[in-house]
């Protein structure tokens, strides 16, 4: 699964877009580097019924933003990925390649 596909399927599961995570984390007091991926992590199981592979994609945008490495980008394996941006605003709202 693609990092972006993880995106999605929390979209799908709960709602809320990426970017919508990172507002509620900030008001929180989840954002910054100091914060560990261990409270977010539970946060969202305990609130959002999510596991942990796709919170930590979570924690990855909430600490770090929407960049990615390139590792995966434009490669032909499952993890495959059409960008090194993310993109956070919604997968209906994604612009068409």
């Amino acid at each position: 699964m693609s990092f972006q596909a993880y995106l999605d399927t929390i979209e799908d599961r709960t709602g809320l877009t990426p970017r919508q995570f990172v507002e509620l984390a900030k008001e929180r007091g989840f954002d910054g580097p100091s914060v560990k991926a261990g409270a977010i992590i539970e946060w969202l199981k305990q609130d959002y019924g999510l596991g942990r592979g796709h919170a930590m994609a979570l924690v990855h945008v909430i600490k770090k933003g929407p960049e990615i490495g390139t590792k995966h980008v434009g490669s032909t394996g499952t993890h495959r990925d059409e960008s090194a941006l993310l993109w956070l605003d919604g997968k209906n709202n994604r612009p068409k390649p």
